[in-house]
This record gives structure tokens, sequence and C-alpha cells, in this order.
């Protein structure tokens, strides 16, 4: 059982960002255990259970030992564990850069505003869009990011569909669209995205295409 100070963790490891703003800068990973949705394309399932419970203190030690001032909390999902908010702050008020990639199903209202939020809304094709908290998208801020993993064109109309419904162009700074690895052709979503002139940015996850489909890289 977890104690107001630690959390679960499956993973602290050192590697290039892969996806959103700060792609190929190197970053520290925390990966928190544990996650209430189960992405048909899921790349880190063997975050769902396990992990090292640590201390808050122990996991900082950790992460200084890298001499790394970008740190991203992910998971699994991150902000199922009530301590990760403690965690977010702690790192903001030791002035390390900090984001915090979350799938969208938790509430993020009560994260520290120093962090950069990169927030998924769940597309049809991930079998998970029912778990989108939509009352999220109200607290998400400028210099935050959403982002939509597109698996097909119907997921591509889908994700068009939400920028008009929920005003998503004036809702943060960048609108990530990425291509499911292996799931739909990148040079087809660009076609997509091109003909339609959308006002997003369309990223490939860099460190899969450095290192394949192993994760923790």
């Amino acid at each position: 059982m977890s104690s107001p100070t630690t959390l679960r963790i499956t993973e602290i490891f050192h590697s290039l960002q892969g996806e959103s703003r700060t792609v190929g800068i190197p970053t520290v990973f925390i990966r928190l255990t544990g996650c209430p949705l189960r992405c048909q394309y899921c790349d880190t399932a063997y975050a769902f259970e396990g992990g090292e419970i640590l201390e808050l203190e122990a996991i900082k030690r950790v992460l200084a030992e890298f001499d790394c001032n970008y740190v991203t909390v992910t998971g699994g999902e991150p902000l199922a564990q009530a301590n990760c908010l403690k965690l977010l702050q702690q790192l903001c008020d030791a002035d390390y850069e900090v984001s915090l990639e979350t799938s969208g199903a938790m509430p993020i209202e009560n994260v520290d505003k120093r962090v950069s939020i990169v927030m998924d809304l769940k597309t049809p094709a991930s079998l998970e869009a029912d778990k989108n908290r939509y009352e999220n998208i109200s607290h998400l801020k400028q210099g935050d990011q959403l982002k939509f993993v597109i698996c097909d064109e119907k997921d591509y109309l889908w994700s068009k569909a939400k920028l008009d419904q929920y005003d998503l162009y004036s809702k943060v700074d960048e609108i990530l669209f990425s291509p499911s690895f292996e799931e739909i052709e990148p040079a087809l979503l660009a076609q997509w995205i091109l003909r339609d002139k959308l006002k997003i940015r369309m990223q490939m996850q860099l460190h899969k295409q450095i290192w394949g489909s192993v994760a923790g890289k």
C-alpha cells in the first residue's frame, strides 16, 4: 500500500523525447505504473501492473543522477496515482522543465500550471474513445498540447470534427496528429492534412524510427 509520499514506478530512464514539442531533446522519463485504459495499440502494457514503490525523495535522487533538465512523467496513466500531482509540483519547484503525458481520461485541473500537459483525445479505433473526459479541454492552457493518434480515415475525420466542435485551436498552442505505428501509412495522413489545410502538427514517433517497436528506449 502506498503512502502520501510514494508512487509505484515501472521505470526511470534517459532517452530522446520521441513526441511533442520537445521531440529529439534528451529527456528523463518517469513511467508510473497502472492505467484504466486498454487502447488496442498500446505499447506500454508492461506498465499496467508491477513496478516498485518509491518515495518521492528517492525518485528525485534517481533523477538527479542523469544531469538532465527535461523530465516527462508518463505511464500507464500517471494521473491514476494521486501522488503524481505532488511529484509534478516538486519537480517544478526543483526547476526541471516538466511535461505530463496523459490519456485524457483523468481530471487535469489540479496539475501544476508550470507543467506542459500533453493530453490525448482517444479516437474510435483506439477502442477507448468512451473514456475521453471532455471537460478537461476547458482546463488546458497555452503551452499545453493535444494529441490524436490516428489509425484510419474514420479516426482522421472524427479528429478533424473535434477541432471545430470544441474550438481546439483556441485552447492550446499545439495540436498533434500522429499516425498509429504500422496501422496507417504516414504519407496518407500527411496527404489528408495538406488537402484539408489543417493548422496542426503531424508528428512521427522518433523513438520508434530509431529503435523500432522496442519500448523503454
